[in-house]
């Protein structure tokens, strides 16, 4: 019996692969029984819970933490092993490279996880996606460059060098190309602080139209007339704009004008008059009517109330109700609207 455990092959007697052997079902074991008692009973907790942070931590444990026990115990139970040089060397490039794939996945997952719940809190998921694929597919290739060059320092691969040449390099072509960095960077600052979305109304200086599409570089927006206008996004990001799909109520002022020879208990009935009519109007907030000021040829009204929402055709048929009823109820009360006109007063002499 002692001469087979002390039996060599490959430099190993039999006990030692015996013994790798044991570490290595012994690993598995332990890793079963985590899942199937621990694990198990961690996932039903998590899913008890409203918060998404713990079914994150759940993910990466599924994801990444036990496949990288796994490797550490195959790594592990190969390491009690004498092995050759070349293969001891294979195995911890091997090693490496698989934590590094194991660690970015987490890091990924994390991030795509925190971009994901951000579309739970949009009023339009499916817009939101569309601006999701950009970023995303932005920070991945950012991620994986960034742990490619810690995995080939660890691996003992001389970059310094190349780093320094991609960072005289990264500087040239950072000045050549200032105008699409600072793109990119407005879309960060469209994405996260949400100026406006996907089919907002926005007004733009003398520009106004429904946001279609909102990218790396620029930003597509629907004119009313039915023309496509694209914007920069470092132009919008610069300019104030007027976003109404974020209007809550709407303020609206109107006026009107009625001639001079206008009798004064008609004037002083005309703020009630008006009054009545808006106050009828459904989702509208009466807010003020006044006797405003002498024009140049009417005595003029101002009047002041809000419209609930944003919808500017629902605003539009308001005042289109209220223009209506003030006609109807002027022309039953003999009272007259004033026009643009001249009086002429000619002295005749003797």
């Amino acid at each position: 019996m002692r001469e087979m455990f002390s039996y060599s092959i490959f430099g190993n007697t039999t006990l030692d692969y015996l013994t790798s052997f044991g570490i290595f079902i012994g690993g598995l074991t332990l890793v079963y029984f985590f899942k199937a008692y621990i694990l198990k009973r961690l996932k039903k907790w998590a899913e008890s819970t409203e918060t998404s942070i713990d079914d994150l931590l759940i993910k990466v444990i599924e994801k990444s933490i036990v496949p990288a026990i796994y490797l550490g115990i195959f790594y592990v139970s190969l390491r009690t092993l004498t092995l050759s040089p070349g293969f001891d060397r294979g195995l911890w490039i091997a090693a490496s490279v698989l934590i590094t794939i194991l660690v970015v996945r987490s890091v990924t997952f994390a991030v795509n996880f925190g971009l994901q719940a951000s579309l739970k809190e949009s009023h339009d998921p499916e817009r939101r996606e569309k601006q999701l694929k950009g970023i995303r597919a932005l920070v991945n290739i950012v991620i994986w460059a960034i742990a490619l060059v810690f995995l080939l320092d660890n691996l003992g691969v001389k970059i310094s060098a190349a780093v320094a040449g991609l960072g005289i390099g990264g500087i040239a072509v950072a000045l050549a190309a200032q105008a699409v960095l600072g793109d990119l960077f407005s879309y960060f600052v469209i994405f996260f602080d949400k100026p406006f979305e996907i089919g907002d109304f926005i007004v733009v200086d003398d520009k106004m139209g429904v946001v279609e599409y909102v990218g790396i570089k620029t930003t597509r927006i629907r004119a009313l007339s039915g023309e496509q206008m694209v914007f920069s996004n470092t132009d919008l990001t610069n300019s104030r704009v007027h976003n109404f799909k974020k209007m809550e109520r709407r303020r609206v002022v109107f006026k009107l004008g009625v001639i001079y020879q206008t009798p004064s208990e008609k004037l002083k009935a005309i703020p009630k008059l008006v009054k009545d009519i808006i106050v009828k109007q459904t989702d509208v907030e009466f807010d003020r009517g006044h006797f405003a000021s002498f024009g140049d040829f009417s005595l003029d009204f101002e009047f002041v109330y809000y419209v609930a929402g944003a919808d500017y055709a629902k605003y539009m048929d308001i005042q289109q109700a209220i223009n209506v009823s003030i006609f109807e109820i002027f022309e039953r009360e003999r009272i007259e609207f004033a026009y643009p006109s001249q009086t002429l007063f000619v002295n005749k002499a003797n």
